[in-house]
């Protein structure tokens, strides 16, 4: 991050601030094209309904406990959403068949159809996304993005994340 903000802990910026930097950038990117699009459909979704129809469209018969671990966002917002997504037509609740106290969840035929319109706005972007670079350099890509993602889930790193509230160094 060129001439930007202090690392983490107060020192100089470094390769890992590149990095987040060079990733958030992206993702910020990737999301506001997500929102024009759906904009531009006039679905009526943001991009979060349209992640958590596209969840539920591959995890038929989820449940909102499923959804929050899946996602680790706060379970009392995805029960607000998902309750608007219910209300609005877009999701269907059954009771579990074992377990009444669970409910379970999937598209509406009415979301099937949009998730589709959904799926292909999203593989035109990656398409738009990924003009630039060869097939080896995506597949790299994807390679190190995994790398990192793994890195960020293990205990050690989640260990000293939940005890300093530090970012973890991205060099081990």
């Amino acid at each position: 991050m060129a001439g930007g903000a202090p690392a983490a802990g107060g020192g100089a910026p470094g390769p890992a601030d590149d990095v987040l930097e060079a990733l958030h950038a992206v993702v910020r990117q990737v999301r506001a094209l997500q929102h024009q699009h759906q904009r531009d459909a006039g679905l009526g979704l943001s991009p979060l309904e349209g992640r958590v129809l596209g969840y539920f469209a591959r995890h038929q018969q989820g449940t909102l406990s499923e959804l929050a671990a899946h996602s680790g966002r706060d379970k009392g917002q995805l029960a607000r959403l998902v309750a608007g997504l219910r209300e609005g037509g877009w999701l269907l609740a059954e009771p579990d068949a074992q377990d009444r106290r669970v409910t379970r969840l999937r598209l509406s035929p009415r979301a099937e159809a949009v998730h589709g319109v959904l799926q292909a706005q999203r593989h035109r972007l990656l398409a738009q996304a990924a003009a630039g670079l060869s097939a080896d350099e995506r597949q790299q890509l994807t390679a190190l993005l995994g790398k990192l993602r793994t890195h960020l889930d293990s205990p050690a790193c989640q260990a000293r994340t939940d005890a300093c509230g530090a970012q973890c160094s991205a060099s081990e």
